[in-house]
């Protein structure tokens, strides 16, 4: 494993460990100990995916889990993994799985029913 690669996932380790903090590019970079250009620019090398992308993506999923694991309100769901608003989580989650928070965890907990 090349040194650049063993650094991105080490990151990648240290985001996914983090992901209830708000996680800033510029934090990741530091970590990291590159710029945050440099890391963006090797992260999207490595990984295929930025690393904005990859945050987002990795906090919409462990938010979806939550949504079908707890009755926690889609409110207090979406401050934890720092959404500034619910109208901003749902837009964003809406656009990644196709439905809004509550009815995304209403049809999953329907699927449990009837399994």
């Amino acid at each position: 494993m090349l040194r650049t690669e063993y650094i991105i996932d080490e990151i990648t380790q240290w985001i996914d460990s983090n992901l209830h903090k708000p996680l800033k590019i510029e934090d990741v970079a530091a970590r990291a100990g590159y710029s945050k250009w440099h890391l963006q620019r090797i992260f999207v090398q490595i990984k295929e995916v930025s690393l904005g992308k990859y945050i987002k993506d990795k906090k919409l999923s462990l938010a979806a889990k939550e949504l079908i694991e707890t009755n926690e309100p889609v409110l207090s769901i979406a401050y934890k993994y720092g959404f500034d608003s619910q109208q901003t989580f749902t837009r964003i989650f809406s656009k990644k799985y196709k439905v809004p928070p509550l009815r995304y965890r209403n049809a999953e907990k329907r699927k449990k029913l009837t399994f």
